[in-house]
């Protein structure tokens, strides 16, 4: 069965190569937006992440090196960057790096930028979770890789979502600040019909807006293109909308431009997906690093034995107090429901705020400024926020709803990244997982099977006994 996938997922990819060859045929196939996948960012029910075929294996600090190059020895210092100098940047570059705080390469730069940024290019396969400097890795080598005085887009970086790739985005203006390097967001209001064609070195988004503006609005020009960067590039690699506009945007480049490196980095490759990219990113250099970023043993994991599903939400608003210590994520399965959480919250003194997907673009900017801030200390969302994002004081995750996969089964490595947005960088905490019936109950218990680490129970009845367990939990 594993192979059938395999084949489904190539022949996506050999369907969508254009036929002719030449810039000719990029050509055409912009000027034909109708053959373009539509811009589906998100659907009614907020996708699930894929399934990895182990989660929790190789927990160590390794970082390990497949190259293209069989006769290359990976182990050479020639692919390894103890400092920054090491790599050759250019001063001004040099001088943002540090100035953003690093003090020398993580493991997973210290591996990864001599590959990325040795002449010839070659394209690169990574996998790392958020938090190990991958996104800073691949910034440096868009900012690397293009020539500040041409002024049109060589850098083309695309992310699942939004947040994300406006996360990436500040990433790369805050190294790039002592350049005149000039970057453009491709979110789907920042662009029109009929505007210049973009100026910008680096441009970032989403990949519906970025074929949007190939194809139908003609203001992207990928002649010069020179690096293409996915970040969580499983999640868009794998079957649907966003796997066909990566697909597209891939081959409109690999047309038009001369040569393109082409970069993938996400937290979790399945074997499945991992064999596609190899078709996406032929003859790439390979590294991963064995360690989950994220250390389970610094997240507390609870659940609560709710009766139903009002049972839930009045359990919610006694913890409430306990959520505002820090900052804290509720993650709930449907848009709908996180709105009326919201409401109801809301209504009754709360100070929460929901994100997803079907809210117009600034309020979703607005939202996500106002929790990065601090300003807000609850956020309810959908899974549009469970990968990559980084918000340092999130301490409590609430699991409203178990994540499960478009079959409705559970999905560990959904609830993997979800409560890797606390317990960063080795701080504490905690995770709490509702369940309100005997297939709730089973749904997490195939989880805590699959991860291998406990999750203990916590009287609903006394709730003073539950607010001194978790409290203990977030100091411990």
């Amino acid at each position: 069965m594993a192979s059938d996938a395999v084949n489904s997922l190539a022949s996506r990819l050999s369907a969508l190569e254009p036929k002719q060859d030449g810039a000719v045929a990029a050509e055409k196939a912009a000027e034909s937006p109708a053959e373009a996948p539509q811009a589906q960012e998100e659907q009614a029910e907020e996708p699930s992440l894929p399934h990895a075929s182990s989660l929790l294996e190789n927990l160590s600090h390794e970082v390990q090196v497949t190259l293209a190059d069989q006769q290359a020895d990976p182990n050479s210092p020639l692919f390894s960057a103890k400092s920054f100098e090491d790599l050759n940047l250019h001063p001004d570059l040099l001088k943002g790096v540090y100035k953003m705080g690093f003090q020398k390469p993580s493991k997973i730069q210290e591996k990864a930028l001599p590959l990325l940024l040795q002449n010839p290019p070659r394209n690169m396969i990574g996998q790392s979770q958020s938090g190990t400097g991958k996104t800073a890795a691949f910034a440096l080598t868009m900012l690397s890789r293009i020539d500040m005085d041409l002024k049109v887009p060589q850098a083309i970086c695309i992310a699942p979502s939004r947040e994300l790739a406006m996360q990436i985005l500040s990433v790369v203006q805050k190294m790039g600040q002592y350049t005149p390097v000039e970057c453009f967001f491709a979110g789907k209001d920042s662009w029109q019909r009929g505007m210049p064609k973009l100026t910008q070195q680096i441009v970032i988004g989403t990949p519906g807006t970025m074929i949007d503006m190939v194809t139908k609005g003609r203001v992207l020009d990928l002649k010069e293109v020179k690096v293409f960067v996915l970040d969580e590039a499983d999640n868009m690699l794998e079957t649907g909308s966003m796997a066909d506009q990566s697909i597209s945007l891939k081959n409109l480049i690999t047309k038009m431009a001369k040569n393109p490196q082409i970069v993938l980095f996400s937290a979790t490759f399945a074997d499945i997906v991992r064999t596609f990219a190899e078709r996406f990113a032929p003859g790439a250099n390979e590294i991963r690093l064995k360690q989950e970023e994220l250390s389970l043993d610094a997240i507390k994991q609870f659940f609560m034995d709710c009766d139903d599903e009002e049972h839930k939400y009045l359990v919610l608003v006694e913890l409430y107090n306990l959520l505002t210590i820090g900052q804290s994520i509720i993650f709930v399965k449907r848009r709908d429901t996180a709105d009326e959480i919201a409401r109801r919250m809301t209504a009754e003194g709360h100070k929460v705020v929901s994100l997803h997907g079907k809210l117009e673009t600034a309020e979703r900017d607005a939202v996500m400024e106002s929790f990065r801030d601090g300003k807000t200390k609850v956020l309810i969302t959908t899974n549009v926020i469970a990968r990559g994002i980084d918000v340092s004081q999130v301490n409590m995750v609430v699991n409203y709803d178990l994540p499960l996969d478009a079959q409705g089964r559970p999905d560990p490595e959904t609830y993997l990244h979800r409560i890797g947005r606390t317990g960063r960088f080795g701080r504490q905490g905690v995770s709490i997982n509702f369940v309100h019936d005997r297939r709730s109950f089973e749904h997490m218990e195939a989880i805590r099977a699959a991860l291998g680490k406990p999750i203990v129970r916590v009287d609903t009845s006394d709730f003073e006994q539950m607010e001194k367990t978790l409290k203990a939990a977030l100091k411990s």
